[in-house]
């Protein structure tokens, strides 16, 4: 029998607020019925493959920390590393994951064998997905790592990088299809630029909006049913990036016309980049019908990247968690935890408590912002603060026809004098804390 990575740790389960055993779940009971659903169908929470199993522990001034037996661009240890994902999926209890085609097997001297190499490994997931129950929540082709890939895949200068991102994407793709993944995410790592001085920013974009038609077209051609995603990342390491944030997604989606076949996944830790909060960005493409998923994440407020360190402050998230769950949830996308253990946590345990800490946060959050709803007090009192449209002067204003003279002679005969009303912040983040 080959001996567990993790060793004698047991499966995880939920043990309630008061275990002090650190490999319990506190507050992620998943079976526990929120608002008509389990705790685990409204957060789906996946692992994803590249912080835990893919990363080494560098940094830019460090090498690895992690002796993992994986290590190293051979499909021998791509197998060994498949066992042990699924391995921590199963201690875990997490009914889903995610990967770049670039985590899982090494790319090879030539797309050829890049193919090969995914399409073994894919096989060997199905087998394992099938055997433990684990579903994909998405996939993705790292077109970023690569030097090909310096000056942007899509938006690269050189066409031919722009075609071997078109076919190294239809491979993900395939592999994601295959595996019934329940969404496929495009993230532009390095779709921006570093000076204008060298940047045509018009035909970058054109190359950008087209690339992503195609993607389309050929999710429609194979007969993929899953959604689309596209993650929004303002800079890191591009010094703009054309994803900059939700609301200049949207603008680009809908100039392209394809905002109807896109959603986005929304990272906490890229919000925090953009001088967002989380919640507005899960907010803004909530308004808008394009929240799709999210990667459960937080960054150092010291630190002035992306640190992608696993949450750990409930009462942060539960504003997000608000939204998401007033627009119904968010399947099929998730809360895939895009974050990884620190470069000086080099037990194998470590993995497992980050995502413990992480989902207990998640499951924290989304309990208070159910009570939040549930109580109906809070929503009542943002109703009342906009109670004055229900007038029928008011609301005849939004309607098509209305005309500034007219309202301007309505303000003139009624002698309208707007008096200040209160915000009253302080009184609904009083509110908030009260559902933590």
């Amino acid at each position: 029998m080959t001996k567990r990575f993790f060793g004698d740790i047991a499966p995880v389960r939920y043990e309630g607020p008061k275990s002090d055993n650190p490999f319990a779940f506190r507050h992620y009971d998943p079976a526990r019925v929120v608002m008509g659903k389990t705790v685990a169908e409204h957060l789906r929470p996946a692992v994803c493959y590249w912080h835990n199993f893919a990363w080494m522990g560098s940094d830019m001034f460090g090498a690895p920390t992690f002796a993992r037996p994986w290590d190293g661009e051979t499909m021998e240890g791509a197998r060994l590393k498949a066992d042990v994902a699924f391995e921590m999926f199963a201690t875990l209890g997490f009914p889903y994951f995610t990967f770049h085609d670039k985590d899982v097997v090494p790319e090879g001297s030539s797309l050829a064998e890049f193919g090969r190499n995914l399409t073994e490994m894919t096989d060997r997931f199905a087998e394992k997905m099938l055997a433990t129950g684990v579903k994909l929540l998405w996939g993705t082709a790292n077109l970023f790592s690569h030097p090909r890939y310096m000056a942007g895949a899509a938006t690269n200068p050189d066409p031919d990088v722009f075609a071997y991102a078109a076919a190294q994407v239809r491979n993900a793709i395939d592999a994601t299809h295959r595996l019934h993944g329940a969404n496929y995410v495009l993230w532009g790592g390095r779709e921006g630029y570093e000076t204008l001085l060298n940047t045509d920013l018009a035909r970058e974009q054109e190359q950008l909006g087209r690339f992503l038609s195609m993607v389309i077209d050929y999710k429609h051609k194979i007969g993929f049913k899953g959604i689309l995603l596209v993650e929004p990342k303002p800079q890191e390491p591009t010094k703009h990036q054309y994803d900059f944030d939700v609301a200049t997604v949207a603008g680009f989606l809908h100039r392209f016309g394809l905002d109807k076949e896109v959603k986005l996944n929304i990272e906490v830790g890229h919000a925090i980049l953009a001088h967002h909060s989380f919640e507005h960005e899960v907010a803004v493409a909530s308004a808008l019908g394009l929240l799709g998923s999210v990667d459960a994440n937080r960054n150092d407020y010291q630190s002035g990247w992306d640190t992608d360190q696993f949450p750990n402050n409930a009462a942060e998230l539960t504003p997000a968690m608000y939204f998401i769950l007033k627009q119904g949830g968010i399947a099929p996308g998730g809360f895939n935890f895009d974050a990884k253990v620190r470069r000086q946590s080099i037990d194998p345990g470590d993995l497992l408590l980050g995502h413990i800490g992480g989902i207990d946060a998640c499951a924290e959050a989304l309990i208070a912002a159910a009570a939040m709803i549930e109580d109906g007090k809070f929503d009542e009192l943002r109703e009342e603060r906009y109670a004055g449209w229900k007038a029928p002067a008011a609301a005849a204003m939004l309607k098509p026809g209305a005309s500034l003279e007219a309202i301007a002679r309505r303000v003139e005969a009624e002698n309208i004098e707007p008096k200040p009303r209160s915000g009253r912040q302080e009184f609904f983040e009083n509110l908030l804390a009260r559902y933590l």
